[in-house]
């Protein structure tokens, strides 16, 4: 789907790109059946938590009755998100080919193909999720996406403009060395270092960073408090609890980005139709007012809340960054607070507050060694380490991918994030795997 164009709309002159900064995110081709990508399908999933995690809906996850509705829920309003998100590409121009829109028939024709596709993309995932793969499908496509942009970023040999001949940072960076007097230029702050592109383009600076984040981020994983614990039933049996320093994993930066996409999203389309001057005072302030940028179908937030949440990476990595540090310095703000925001939400709702995790281990037959078999001390020794490193965590995953996106990685921090992730999630599947196979009395606890 995402090499087959959506039918309808026109192949040359449309306008802006409304998903350009999120695309390796929401692992979706502009112009094809994966318009949107995952993008309803979070925004769904955001939404839900969002109202669960307010009290605006009562759900009782222990309840199999309650899960299955939310889940069916966010099954639903991922449909409806999608025909949203789709008709609203369509209200704000997206599609348009030299100022003029596509007919009323095409307009039909193009939401039934999102809406299939859109589809296809929830049942592949509940394909998954029912036991007949591993992991998730929306993992998937947001790693496939990432993997993708990297390795294309490093080594895409296609030319990008003319004076150029290589895409990828590795393969220009070897054309540029080859060039008379390239080798005395490397320690040079001038703008005709090999190491630094122009244009926003892949360079050996970002291959770098890239690489050093993708180790941070390896390492940080790693990093973990073990509460001994034994098993009642089984005398000699005896393991570690780990409570991990990212303990929600990539779910607050998932969630930071899709609130951001939106923003951007739902701003532009607001620009485009109703503020194309930028006169409305109001529309200025909460979407924001646009620009578009040269030689690029990207447009670019001037002002109001899109401006303070749209990635500097966009604006040229660094120099975007230096040009406008306030600018800067207040995503990395709004950034970080959102992820620790998502972050305590997603244990609370998520079922992974010291409450609920202690009466999971006590109902397993599990006990911290040392203390009675009993949820409160339990609670209280989880509550311990929990609760810091949920804010913790989060503040720290929000520090990494807006860091990584202001050195210009690959990928984007966020894409890195989640792929280490995803990548760890699946070798913890397989090792359950392996576990539940040798000692079967803890199949319950992990849930397997």
């Amino acid at each position: 789907m995402g090499e087959t164009p959506i039918f309808g709309i026109p192949r040359t002159g449309t306008t802006t790109d409304p998903f350009g900064p999120l695309r390796v995110i929401f692992a979706s081709q502009r112009g094809t059946l994966v318009e949107l990508g995952i993008g309803p399908i979070v925004t769904a999933g955001l939404i839900l938590q969002v109202l669960s995690g307010s009290k605006m809906i009562n759900v009782d996850f222990t309840n199999p009755q309650d899960r299955a509705l939310f889940t069916g829920a966010s099954k639903v309003l991922s449909i409806v998100m999608t025909i949203f998100e789709g008709v609203a590409f369509l209200v704000g121009g997206a599609y348009n080919s030299g100022g003029q829109a596509p007919s009323i028939n095409a307009d039909f024709l193009i939401i039934i193909q999102l809406v299939f596709a859109g589809i296809i993309i929830i049942l592949l995932d509940e394909m998954l999720q029912k036991n007949w793969g591993f992991g998730s499908g929306i993992s998937l496509f947001i790693a496939a996406g990432v993997c993708q942009s990297i390795v294309w970023d490093a080594i895409g040999p296609i030319s990008p403009v003319s004076d150029q001949k290589y895409l990828g940072a590795i393969l220009a960076f070897i054309q540029a060395l080859l060039a008379p007097g390239a080798p005395s230029k490397l320690l040079s702050l001038s703008g005709d270092n090999p190491l630094v592109r122009p244009g926003n383009l892949p360079d050996m600076l970002g291959f770098l960073v890239t690489i050093v984040v993708l180790v941070i981020i390896v390492y940080l994983n790693g990093l973990r408090v073990e509460v001994p614990v034994s098993y009642a039933r089984y005398r000699g049996y005896r393991g570690q609890f780990p409570i991990k320093l990212f303990y929600v994993s990539n779910i607050p930066v998932i969630f930071a980005a899709a609130l951001f996409g939106n923003v951007y999203f739902i701003g532009q389309l607001v620009f485009n139709r109703y503020n194309p001057q930028c006169q409305n005072f109001w529309l200025g302030l909460i979407p924001g007012c646009y620009t578009t940028e040269p030689n690029s179908q990207q447009l670019i937030p001037t002002k109001g809340l899109a401006y303070y949440t749209f990635a500097p990476r966009q604006l040229g990595g660094l120099s975007g960054v230096f040009s406008d540090p306030v600018r800067a310095i207040v995503y990395l703000v709004i950034f970080v607070a959102t992820c620790v925001f998502f972050a305590v939400t997603w244990v609370e709702v998520g079922g992974m507050d010291s409450k609920t995790v202690a009466k999971q281990l006590i109902d397993s037959g599990m006990q911290v060694e040392g203390f009675r078999r009993s949820a409160v001390p339990v609670r209280q020794i989880l509550d311990r380490y929990i609760p810091t490193v949920t804010v913790l965590g989060g503040i720290i995953i929000g520090l990494i991918a807006a860091g990584a996106d202001f050195l210009g990685a690959f990928g984007t921090g966020t894409g890195i994030l989640l792929t280490v992730g995803i990548i760890e999630q699946y070798y913890e599947i397989l090792v359950k795997e392996r576990i539940t196979e040798i000692y079967p009395g803890v199949k319950s606890f992990l849930g397997t």
